[in-house]
């Protein structure tokens, strides 16, 4: 899969299983691209090596013996800012995962799953895209669709909003990246990624991806139409809109993408 990676990706892994522990630990010592950094089963363990080891990656269990991963997931990015979680579950709970992404995580991966679908996961997430299925998807677009109205402090939120910065986030829930949106603009990268840290603070929001959804949510964006759309490119049904997403969802999420070291806010 990654056999002319230049970089290793580091992980830690945290699980609760011992077996489970064991046979990821076999799998990835078969990629040369992969290194296990560190293993936990607790909460305090898991703290300890994140912080310590300061991973590209921790692939993290929901449910923990002394723990739940959704309270341990805040912590673990405080830990280490610049490390992206992926989660590695046998919880089905599509509302548990959606909690995950908005604590900050970039993707599901269930447990039954192949571990193909695992790795790729691995190297996309690491690659500062989002991995998520359409359903999933699907869910967070229709969170809190039936509030009606904007609360009054997410309109005072938008209002902050300059004209500038609401082309970027149309832009950006148009699945453009940084350099398209430059162009567009006929700015610089390195100012749309000013603009998206002054839109993440006044939103607050943490990252590309709860950008793109909360836009698509509140009218700040249209999702793209599928390509080929026949005769007069009806919109796109929410279900298929999000199927469509989750397919070219493959951008980067972060404002500083493809800068390993850009702080993510």
């Amino acid at each position: 899969m990654s056999e002319s990676r230049s970089e290793i990706i580091r992980l830690v892994l945290v699980d609760d299983h011992p077996l489970i522990r064991e046979g990821l630990r076999l799998v990835i010592s078969h990629q040369p691209w992969l290194e296990l950094v560190g293993e936990a089963a607790r909460r305090d363990e898991a703290l300890e090596v994140v912080t310590r080891q300061q991973p590209d990656l921790v692939l993290l269990d929901l449910l923990l013996a002394d723990c739940h991963g959704l309270e341990l997931l805040p912590e673990l990015r405080r830990a280490a800012r610049q490390t992206r979680v992926l989660i590695l579950t046998a919880s089905r709970d599509r509302q548990q995962h959606c909690a995950a992404l908005r604590l900050g995580a970039m993707g599901v991966v269930l447990k039954d799953q192949e571990i193909e679908t695992l790795l790729r996961a691995v190297e996309r997430v690491c690659a500062d895209e989002a991995w998520l299925d359409h359903s999933l998807m699907d869910l967070l677009l229709r969170e809190d669709t039936d509030s009606g109205r904007l609360a009054d402090s997410e309109a005072r939120r938008i209002a902050l909003l300059t004209e500038r910065e609401r082309e970027v986030i149309a832009l950006v829930g148009g699945g453009l990246r940084n350099k398209r949106i430059a162009d567009q603009l006929c700015i610089s990268e390195v100012t749309v990624r000013h603009h998206l840290t002054s839109i993440f603070n006044k939103l607050q929001i943490r990252d590309r991806l709860e950008l793109a959804i909360y836009a698509w949510r509140n009218g700040l964006a249209v999702l793209p139409e599928a390509s080929g759309a026949r005769g007069n490119r009806q919109a796109l049904s929410q279900t298929s809109r999000a199927e469509h997403m989750a397919q070219m969802i493959h951008y980067d999420w972060s404002p500083g993408a493809g800068t390993k070291n850009q702080k993510m806010v």
